[in-house]
């Protein structure tokens, strides 16, 4: 699990990387077009590897509750005890994703759509589902995943003459769905309506009239369902079933998450978007998750090979130290380097590499400062 954790980490990280320079640098090369595909998010429908990085966050902390919840019952913590941890922990989520979307604004911006606001926003709920019955916890994952379908197709669909050019959508984008999958179009949906009213309650520079790559609040909704499949997933992993057992059930369940989602794609009922987290997008992305565990589970604890996934562990065991390095000092790193080392060693093999030189000195940097906190045993946790 930490490991898993630990490659998702390391994806974010490496934004720093910026492939897509390179893939500007060199617009034939094969392999730097499909690393800035992976390192980038899709336009709206679809999926790359970037794309799994929130819903792997998520999943993950849906397996990790049953250990968490064990270990707070061990100490003789009381339900109610528990339950008013999961709350301080989901306010300290929310606030620290709003303080690191702010830290280079010129005042605070509300805003709940990035990953620890969502997680923030859901965990209550997830917490008083963590020792509900499996039936319970399958029907409550119906329930967030066709509830907050019926309520998008029940909500009316842009028409022919809705201003897409005034919430940032250009009127011939192609991504545009007619039929009941208008219903999930950018910027014109249930989740874009509810922003309007609701982030305009908070105090900003101006108005709130749309978000330019369509994320939304409501979206922590079926982040909920995302990190459900994360806690059955860590209910098996605390069970008596053997590893090989868990091993065929993680990736029976990835494949059949992954064909819903398709399906429900390709059928027309509700796209595969993650941008607002849509249902198809859960059961997709579920699937990728299932399969992603069980990938780190065969090999590290199925054939027990450890020693490769070492640095791994390191980042995944401080996951909320890297993510707030990364958005609070890296602009300091970089800035740092040039100033006592100039360009000239990030200019060794020409202007085209200098920002993925200077990304992975950063990079190391980042993991110089984890390996440091996880020889001393300095784990931030929430």
């Amino acid at each position: 699990m930490d490991a898993y954790r630990g490659f998702v980490m390391i994806l974010m990280a490496a934004e720093m990387l910026q492939f897509e320079h390179m893939h500007e640098a060199f617009p034939n090369s094969v392999i730097w077009a499909l690393l800035a595909h992976h390192q980038s998010h899709v336009a709206w429908a679809g999926c790359s590897l970037h794309d799994l990085i929130q819903p792997s966050f998520s999943f993950l902390v849906g397996v990790a509750l049953p250990y968490s919840m064990a270990s707070r019952a061990g100490l003789g913590q009381s339900p109610g005890t528990q339950f008013g941890n999961a709350l301080r922990r989901s306010l300290i989520l929310i606030l620290l994703g709003i303080f690191l979307r702010s830290t280079h604004a010129d005042q605070t911006n509300f805003t709940f759509e990035d990953t620890l606001t969502q997680i923030g926003l859901g965990y209550p709920f997830l917490f008083l589902l963590g020792k509900a019955s499996p039936r319970t916890i399958w029907i409550a994952l119906a329930v967030v995943l066709v509830g907050y379908w019926l309520a998008f197709v029940l909500y009316p669909a842009p028409g022919t003459n809705f201003d897409y050019g005034a919430v940032g959508v250009p009127v011939d984008w192609p991504e545009h769905y007619s039929g009941l999958m208008a219903h999930f179009n950018k910027n014109s949906n249930l989740a874009w309506a509810f922003d309007t009213w609701f982030l305009n309650l908070f105090p900003r520079a101006k108005p709130f009239l749309f978000n330019g790559g369509g994320y939304a609040t409501l979206s922590f909704i079926p982040t909920l369902g995302t990190m459900l499949l994360g806690l059955i997933a860590g209910r098996w992993l605390r069970s008596d079933l053997t590893r090989r057992e868990l091993l065929k059930r993680f990736l029976l369940v990835g494949a059949i998450g992954l064909t819903a989602g398709v399906l429900l794609q390709v059928t027309g009922i509700c796209p595969v978007v993650k941008r607002i987290w849509t249902p198809a997008w859960v059961l997709f992305s579920g699937g990728w998750c299932f399969w992603l565990l069980a990938f780190f589970y065969g090999i590290i604890d199925v054939a027990n090979k450890r020693s490769w996934a070492f640095p791994l562990i390191v980042v995944g065991m401080n996951s909320i130290a890297i993510y707030c390095l990364v958005h609070l000092i890296d602009r300091f790193i970089i800035t740092s380097l040039y100033t006592h080392l100039g360009s000239g060693p990030f200019l060794i093999l020409g202007p085209a590499y200098e920002q993925l030189l200077i990304g992975i000195v950063t990079l190391g940097i980042f993991y110089l400062i984890l390996r440091w906190m996880y020889r001393r045993k300095l784990f931030i946790r929430i």
